[in-house]
């Protein structure tokens, strides 16, 4: 409810760095998509570095107009995840 989208803006708002995988729920649905568009304008003001991962985060912040406001913008969600846990990749493997 809103005491949490309150609580998840105020600790996006103080973070250094935004690291964001994964929609609230079903988005598009009107009467669902209050906490992943609380999430997405908050990932969009916060003023530290924001990337935020995967196709329907990415689908998120386009519907909600919020894709050029992060830092990064990736449709790769797992993938993404991978990489940031330091799993190796076989199309960078490939790459090296």
């Amino acid at each position: 409810g809103q005491q949490t989208r309150d609580e998840y803006g105020e600790v996006i708002a103080g973070a250094g760095t935004v690291f964001w995988n994964g929609p609230m729920g079903a988005f598009e649905l009107p009467p669902f998509a209050p906490g992943t568009s609380a999430v997405a304008h908050a990932v969009a003001l916060s003023p530290g570095t924001t990337v935020v991962g995967g196709g329907d985060s990415a689908a998120a912040l386009r519907q909600f107009s919020l894709d050029s406001e992060v830092t990064h913008l990736s449709t790769g969600g797992g993938a993404t995840l991978e990489l940031i846990e330091g799993k190796r990749l076989p199309g960078v493997e490939a790459l090296s």
